[in-house]
Formats: structure tokens, sequence, C-alpha cells
């Protein structure tokens, strides 16, 4: 309810915060450094998301805060407006990351979501952050998407 898309599974290998192989936004990781992104399968963008297929996703990044926990928040862009995307596990405790989070630490973010078949056949844009303890951005970024049948 309320959620209308997938999360940000691809399948290329973006470096560096402005993509190398491939195209994401660094948007806004204001406390945190993204050295790689990793979505599979992805072999080209906008990433083709197949409805009934999973996904996964691996950032690399490194957080210049300490917390003691962190939570991911999923949005697909639709039409401009932020839809929220809940996603299996938006702990990142759980995610791959050994909390506590320290400062100046590299960490690998780990995620899997399949794509429900009930969701549209569309295009958007994922918008994908990791929030800290007190809600600060360890990591934020867009890529464009087309889930379809």
């Amino acid at each position: 309810p309320g959620s209308l898309l997938a999360f940000c599974p691809f399948g290329c290998q973006f470096q560096g915060p402005r993509g190398g192989s491939g195209s994401f936004k660094d948007f806004g990781s204001g406390f945190g450094v993204i050295k790689e992104l990793n979505v599979s399968p992805c072999p080209t963008q906008p990433c083709k998301l197949h409805k009934g297929q999973s996904y996964s996703v691996n950032v690399t990044f490194t957080s210049n805060i300490a917390s003691q926990k962190s939570k991911a928040v999923v949005h697909g862009i639709v039409m401009g407006l932020p839809v929220p995307f809940p996603i299996p596990e938006p702990d990142g405790c759980k995610s791959g990351i050994n909390c506590p989070i320290q400062k100046d630490k590299t960490y690998s973010y780990l995620n899997k979501l399949p794509v429900k078949n009930e969701y549209p056949s569309i295009k958007v844009v994922v918008k994908w952050e990791l929030l800290d303890d007190k809600d600060r951005s360890l990591f934020c970024w867009e890529i464009p998407v087309q889930i379809e049948d």
C-alpha cells in the first residue's frame, strides 16, 4: 500500500560519485562517500527490472561519521513525486554493515529486492538512501529504471 515501484537493482558496476561505467547520481551523500555501486543484473541503462525477478545491490562507501545504527529509505520518483518503497530489510546493520559504524571506515552495504508482479510497467527514478542514527545521509543515490513484464 502506497508503494509503487521496485528498488534499485541493476547489474552494471558504477564507480565514483559521478559514475564510471554507468550513470548513477550521488544525491547528497554528505556524511559518507560512495566508492562503488554494483547492481545486478543490469547490463544497460535505464536498468530493466522484470516483474517476478529478484535483484541485488552492493554499495561500497566510507562513512565520515560514527553511528550506532543505520536504516535504508527507498523512494520511486514518479512524475516528480517521491513514492515510498518499503524494502524487506531496511536495517543497514543487517545488510552487510557491522554496526556500530565507525568514522573513516569503509563498508559494503548489501541488499536484495524482488520486483513484484503487481508493480506497474513504468519508467521511474529510484532514490536509495542510507541514514545514520540521527537521520543524516551516509549515502544517497538515484538511478533510472524501467519496470517491465
